[in-house]
């Protein structure tokens, strides 16, 4: 039997089915929380050492072959114990493998089944290819990314893949499990990066309709406004600038001893204000700044690299980032105090499938016949 889990999402049962980003992050913010989640690979691509991935933390994993009759029989048969499917495929694949939502609910009416795609279900993109940077294209989010004058700037995949889409999927994940207390049954969850990437924007949007939200890179806080950007150092590092209110501004500009600025209520000056900041920030190192902000609430920050954000005192001492094997990573958020610690180890290898339903000499005889890895 499977490892009691500890968590708010204890003794939920979710079967992931392997795929890029957004689906295995969706997986690791619900094992992060007590879920057992089962990530179910291709059988070529199980091995014996344990994933390092980060997303695959707290995992266990199998190697099975969906395009067996066997392997879409033993994973029916692994669904009656489940009470999530995550399902990654183009609109339809899914269907002609046997394994789509009322395949899946003709043998556990209970069972959330969660599609996380691109474009969606349906629409006239929803059969076509595309990544991150496309579906926040489309969305509407990647026109407001960027300095003014200059070119849409992608910010990584974080928008798309990552908050849109792995995040929403987990958010509809609980909502759905939330609703089958009630109801008792499952429910199809159609996670799409354009939507969530769009929804993320829902207050730019209607800044944008009211005329509060103006071009990119022209706004308070798109770069536009000085008050609100990041500015080099003497040591060719970079400080973050958060001082929107009055009362940040003035203690902002009263540690850093500058007198007879432009006015930041004047968008004509601004051009004028940055070059002081400017001017000003590249006068010390990084280092010197941060120091003579520490305890103030000037709203500057240091701009830190990956590796020195996990040694920053702050972050230790809230204990934000871990170390699991020889990876540093975030730390599971957000936190719900006195649930428990959680399963970070790499994921593993699940041998023993009869909690799933499945015996030991049936397990056997799919290895011996290649379904299983």
């Amino acid at each position: 039997m499977p490892e009691v889990r500890r968590g708010p999402l204890s003794g939920v049962r979710v079967l992931e089915l392997a795929g890029l980003a957004p689906g295995p992050f969706a997986g690791m913010m619900l094992a992060d929380h007590g879920a057992e989640v089962l990530r179910v690979d291709r059988v070529k691509a199980v091995s014996d050492r344990p994933r390092t991935d980060v997303m695959d933390r707290g995992k266990r994993t199998i190697g099975l072959d969906l395009k067996a009759p066997e392997g879409v029989t033993t994973f029916k048969r692994l669904v009656r114990h489940a009470d999530v499917v995550i399902e990654v495929f183009r609109p339809g694949v899914a269907e002609r493998l046997g394994i789509g939502p009322g395949d899946l609910h003709a043998v556990n009416e209970r069972l959330i089944y969660g599609r996380m795609t691109g474009w969606g279900q349906e629409g006239p993109l929803a059969p076509t290819a595309g990544h991150d940077i496309d579906y926040i294209a489309v969305s509407g989010v990647l026109s407001q990314l960027g300095r003014a004058g200059d070119k849409p700037t992608p910010p990584i995949n974080i928008l798309g893949d990552f908050a849109g889409g792995g995040l929403m999927l987990a958010y509809g994940v609980l909502l759905a499990l939330f609703e089958r207390e009630r109801t008792g049954q499952g429910r199809v969850i159609d996670a799409a990066m354009v939507d969530g990437s769009a929804i993320l924007f829902a207050m730019f949007y209607q800044g944008a309709q009211s005329g509060f939200w103006g071009p990119r890179g022209t706004n308070l806080l798109d770069t536009g406004a000085p008050q609100y950007d990041t500015y080099e150092t003497a040591d060719g590092e970079y400080v973050a600038v958060g001082a929107l209110e009055p009362q940040f501004w003035e203690a902002m500009v009263s540690l850093m001893g500058l007198k007879d600025l432009p006015d930041r209520n004047d968008r004509s000056q601004w051009p004028a204000l940055r070059a002081r900041l400017a001017e000003a920030f590249m006068s010390r190192t990084r280092a010197e700044w941060e120091e003579l902000f520490a305890g103030s609430d000037a709203c500057v920050s240091p701009v830190l690299s990956m590796t020195e954000a996990a040694s920053h005192p702050h972050n230790m001492a809230r204990g934000s980032f871990v170390k699991v094997g020889e990876v540093t990573q975030p730390a599971p958020a957000p936190r719900l105090l006195g649930a428990g610690g959680q399963d970070l180890s790499p994921a593993t290898r699940l041998t023993d499938l009869s909690g799933w339903g499945l015996p030991a000499e049936q397990a056997d005889k799919l290895r011996a016949q290649g379904v299983l890895a």
